[in-house]
Formats: C-alpha cells, sequence, structure tokens
C-alpha cells in the first residue's frame, strides 16, 4: 500500500488529569423516568498531538497498560493510567491501526489499514511482529478482530472482507462479505461464537468459523447502518446503528430483536462495548458523549465530553473502568463503572 494511501485512511478519522462530567439519566420509551441525575469523575490523558487515537484496549489488571492505536501516526501507543505516562511504538511504514484488542497471549493485535496486515506487539519485549494480508485482499481497509474460542483471530475489511490468522503458523485466509463494502466491528461470544457487523450493508453475520462461512442477520430498522458490535454474558449480540442512532440487540436464541433510540436529537451511535455487569456502553456523535445504557431498566445515561468534538469511535474496559479514545482531541477517557 503506498503512503499516500496510507495517508488518506489516516486522515478519515478526520490534558491529562480528572473532570467533573454530568450524567444525565434519560428513559426510553418504555422505560419509567428515572429518579435523579448524578456526577460521575472522568479522568482523561493527554496523548500526542499526531496520535488521533482510534480504538483503545485495557489490560485486565487493575491499574493496568491501556494501548490505543495512534492511527494519525502510525504506531500503538502505551498508557500507564497510574503515572499518565504515555510510550509509543512505531509499527512499520505507512501503518495507519485502526482496531486493538489484548490478545490471550498479553499481546497486542492491531488490524493495521496502511500495512494491510495484522500486527502483534509484544508485551514484554516491544517487538513488532506484521501479518500482511495475500494479494486476494490487497485492500481490504482493516478495521477490527477478535479471538475464537481456539485461539484463532477473525477479522474484518470495511472494502468488504472477513478474515481469519492462525497466530502459531501465521496462516491467513480471507472471504469476500455478503453485499460487498460494510464489514466493520466484530465480536465473539462466550460460547466462541463470531459475529460481525456491517456499516455498508446494514446487517450482522454469524460466521462459522470452521467453514468460513457468513450468515447474514437482518436488524429490524432498515438501512440503520450496523457499525459495530459486542456480546454480553448471555451470548446476546448488542449492535450500534450509526445511520438511525439506535441500539439493537439479538439474541441467537430466539432469533428476536430488540431496539432502543437514544436519547436527544438525531443521535449517532458509533460504539458499542457491554461491560462484565452486562450494562452497555455507547458512544454519540451528536451529543458528544459516551452514553451507557442499562438493559433492565431500560435507561440511558449520559457523559458529555468537557471538550468538543471528542469523537470517541471505540470503547472498550475492564472491571470498574470503562475506556474510550477521543480521536478529535488526541486523549484517552476512562469512566468508573458501578
Amino acid at each position: 500500500m503506498t503512503r499516500s494511501r496510507a495517508r488518506s485512511i489516516r486522515q478519515s478519522v478526520a490534558a491529562a488529569g480528572g473532570a467533573i462530567v454530568l450524567a444525565i439519566v434519560a428513559p426510553c420509551a418504555h422505560a419509567q423516568a428515572a429518579a435523579s441525575t448524578a456526577t460521575v469523575k472522568a479522568s482523561y490523558f493527554a496523548v500526542p498531538d499526531d496520535a488521533r487515537p482510534h480504538d483503545v484496549a485495557a489490560m485486565p489488571e487493575p491499574q493496568g497498560i491501556v494501548y490505543y492505536t495512534a492511527q494519525g501516526s502510525g504506531k500503538l501507543g502505551i498508557l500507564d493510567p497510574k503515572t499518565s505516562k504515555v510510550e509509543e511504538v512505531p509499527l512499520g511504514p505507512n501503518s495507519a491501526p485502526h482496531g486493538v484488542i489484548v490478545g490471550p497471549d498479553g499481546a497486542a493485535w492491531i488490524t493495521d489499514g496502511g500495512q494491510n496486515a495484522i500486527v502483534r506487539v509484544d508485551p514484554k519485549t516491544r517487538a513488532v511482529r506484521v501479518f500482511p494480508l495475500g494479494k486476494d485482499a490487497e485492500s481490504a481497509n482493516l478495521n477490527t478482530l477478535t479471538f475464537d474460542a481456539k485461539g484463532r483471530i477473525w477479522f474484518t475489511g470495511q472494502n468488504g472482507y472477513y478474515g481469519r490468522l492462525f497466530p502459531e503458523t501465521g496462516d491467513m485466509k480471507t472471504w469476500k462479505a455478503p453485499r460487498g463494502p460494510g464489514p466493520y466491528g466484530i465480536t465473539t461470544t462466550p460460547k466462541g461464537d463470531v459475529y460481525y457487523a456491517s456499516l455498508a450493508g446494514n446487517y450482522i453475520a454469524r460466521i462459522d468459523t470452521e467453514t468460513g462461512a457468513a450468515t447474514v442477520i437482518e436488524p429490524k430498522t432498515k438501512d440503520q447502518g450496523a457499525r459495530r458490535v459486542w456480546s454480553d454474558s448471555k451470548g446476546h449480540i448488542w449492535v450500534s446503528y450509526w445511520n438511525t442512532g439506535h441500539v439493537g440487540m439479538y439474541d441467537p436464541a430466539t432469533q428476536a430483536w430488540r431496539e432502543w433510540k437514544l436519547p436527544g436529537n438525531r443521535p449517532r451511535t458509533y460504539s458499542v462495548w457491554v461491560d462484565s455487569a452486562d450494562k452497555v456502553w455507547l458512544t454519540d456523535f451528536v451529543a458528544n458523549a459516551i452514553v451507557r445504557f442499562d438493559p433492565v431498566k431500560e435507561t440511558f445515561q449520559t457523559f458529555p465530553s468537557d471538550k468538543d468534538g471528542a469523537n470517541v469511535r471505540q470503547m472498550l474496559g475492564r472491571p470498574g473502568e470503562a475506556w474510550g479514545a477521543e480521536s478529535g482531541n488526541s486523549r484517552l477517557v476512562m469512566i468508573p463503572t458501578p
């Protein structure tokens, strides 16, 4: 991939310390009115101005390091939240990293659209290993990745691909997605099933992890712009609807859907992540806010950023902490979870 192509991917993304964030509680259409509002102390962590952080991944231990993809500079960022110290690891020529997760080996695993490769960064040595995609998917525009129950990596490419990597051998295989361009978020359920969302295709799909076949599942709302997906502890698939501002939930056991509209005027739901208590964390670009949804009470709690243009594109966390990357402000944000 050319340097100009990597730059275009980076450009498409368009002060450490705490701040008090107003948490506005709003009922959805079927919920009882919320009793009160509350304040929550959010912590912000500055990263280099040229980083334009896209995705984050926190190590599971309390106060452990937090990885982020510095899409603007082609690096993996490593934040120590105890000290606010930031280290960055260059990933290679033309790098434009998008997604990052912590693998079973404790390493950071990254989708790198600029290098058209899956990248691993060793947690101790910081050694970088690059797994390029084959010629059958030369411009995949890689987005996100997940591990299945057998330790295989599954990933998406927004230009119409999804794929699988065996980390031990480097064996790589890609498939063309149904309906072409669109594959974006991806998740693994507790049972090991893998689902992805297609933003342009307006669907989610279940991948047969043995054959690679993808089965399309249609949400109730048409042209919703299913962007990211995450599984809860029961295997329900939660989906962020970018075009319509909903959060959807698909139950594979019953094949039934439920959908809730985010509060506010014309919301646009970008990311979705489900915490260990099965609370659903979302981001709304129009509200410039992180949004928490309680599926039991069917209420939303909104956490506006203290700066305009936060553009939090993904969330991930660990027990007690919800993390996001403010790509528009070059900083990370952490909100304590109940």
